[in-house]
């Protein structure tokens, strides 16, 4: 079994790919989409006069608030171009908490599995477990660009 696979089973549900699928996917979306390398990026949010912005190699997004740029964050630092935001931004906060706990987690199994080997090899480990990550993403996918709004409403008839 290899590393990334030890590391989603030791993990469970708390694995990014599946609260992205259970908690984001599975309710109303809309997609987003950044540019940024598909690979382990450094991101952070920097506060600015004009707003919350987040910040990836040269490039800057513009962020709503700082729910969201936490949120984008994580999708950013493992280098996924596009995925869905919850529509109720409520909903937010709490899903980008679970996000990047589960990717501090990821990181130190990371760590812990690979302690015992060579730089390279170690380095190897986290590329490969973060393409793993990237992948399961990319195949949940970010959905449709706007949510449906086909509920009916009471005001016109």
């Amino acid at each position: 079994m290899d590393l990334a696979a030890e590391i989603r089973a030791s993990m469970g549900g708390d694995w990014i790919p599946q609260i992205y699928k259970e908690k984001v996917r599975s309710g109303r979306t809309r997609s987003l989409s950044i540019e940024v390398p598909q690979r382990e990026n450094a991101a952070s949010i920097e506060y600015t006069l004009l707003g919350i912005e987040l910040k990836v190699g040269k490039r800057r997004f513009s962020c709503p608030d700082l729910a969201t740029a936490r949120y984008m964050r994580i999708f950013a630092r493992v280098g996924c171009q596009e995925f869905a935001v919850p529509y109720d931004i409520t909903r937010i906060s709490t899903i980008a908490d679970e996000m990047e706990t589960s990717w501090q987690r990821t990181l130190l199994l990371i760590d812990e599995h690979s302690r015992d080997k060579t730089p390279r090899s170690r380095s190897l480990a986290r590329s490969k477990t973060i393409r793993t990550l990237l992948d399961q993403l990319n195949e949940i996918g970010p959905g449709d660009r706007m949510p449906a709004f086909d509920r009916q409403t009471r005001q016109r008839r």
